[in-house]
């Protein structure tokens, strides 16, 4: 039978980060309170838990690598919401931003989490939002929590 990785129970110390777009901020703002709802009731301390705004979701990657770099953080969660409008724009921006993510989480060897809504429209991303398909940051944090546990219990080299 395969050894299965186990995953460790969080540590007093580990601290969370949080990176959230200004743009959207009606639904941004729900990423967010489901993210942190979901840390806490891990156990995370709101003091362990730091949280930076910025404009939009295309100045995520930019926060995220300065605050991971920090090694003060076990984990970085961005949140933002590119709905789709008129032209292409979207795409442009949800390609760059989520490449610019798994480049840096990978760089790092830190769980950066993608909780960027990349949504047709203002209704799905509503649904995505704490509506009839769920909080997409609690999803995210859920995904944080999980990999900051599996990561303790890997071989770094």
């Amino acid at each position: 039978m395969a050894n299965t990785l186990p995953t460790s129970p969080l540590d007093p110390n580990d601290r969370f980060a949080i990176v959230v777009a200004e743009w959207n901020r009606s639904i941004t703002t729900k990423l967010l309170e489901g993210a942190l709802e979901t840390l806490q009731a891990a156990g995370v301390e709101e003091t362990q838990i730091d949280v930076a705004w910025v404009p939009g979701s295309w100045e995520i990657p930019v926060v995220a690598q300065r605050l991971a770099q920090t090694d003060k953080y076990t984990s970085v969660i961005c949140l933002g919401a590119v709905i789709r409008g008129e032209t292409t724009h979207d795409k442009y921006l949800n390609q760059g931003v989520s490449l610019a993510l798994m480049e840096l989480s990978l760089a790092l060897d830190l769980p950066i989490l993608f909780g960027i809504l990349t949504c047709e429209s203002m209704e799905q991303a509503i649904h995505r939002a704490g509506g009839n398909v769920g909080n997409k940051g609690s999803e995210c944090a859920e995904s944080a929590l999980k990999m900051v546990g599996l990561l303790k219990n890997c071989p770094a080299e």
